[in-house]
């Protein structure tokens, strides 16, 4: 098994360097892959950060990656919560932050706009202190 950095999944889903994509490509098509949550939460960043890509597609790709079939996610039940999440439109930072948090009693944050959305969606027990 080999755990990939964010630069393999960005170039799997921008193909913005050929050679390194096919190189991407080649690598799922040929190991185990494990891909680190942190990986997963910096990948969306740059994505939609730095490439401009809408949260659906960002959300879409990531879906796609994560179900390949030699892929492995960390702790893949709460990213597969936050993905969720964020698809009701919960940042997806914050919902892999709240997903990840789920063994503890409670969340606690300032963040009103994550509460709040948390609150709606039902995301398990979260406060302001």
């Amino acid at each position: 098994m080999i755990a990939v950095d964010t630069n393999i999944l960005v170039r799997l889903v921008t193909r913005d360097d050929p050679g390194q994509a096919e190189r991407a490509a080649a690598l799922f098509g040929r190991e185990r892959i494990f891909i680190p949550k942190t990986v997963m939460l910096e990948t969306e960043w740059v994505l939609r950060y730095s490439y401009e890509l809408s949260p659906a597609v960002v959300l879409d790709a990531l879906k796609r990656i994560a179900g390949l079939p030699r892929v492995e996610v960390e702790d893949d039940r709460s990213v597969a919560a936050a993905l969720a999440w964020a698809e009701e439109g919960m940042d997806f930072a914050d919902a892999l932050h709240l997903a990840s948090g789920r063994h503890a009693d409670a969340f606690a944050s300032f963040d009103a706009r994550l509460v709040n959305k948390a609150r709606a969606l039902q995301a398990g027990r979260v406060e302001t202190p």
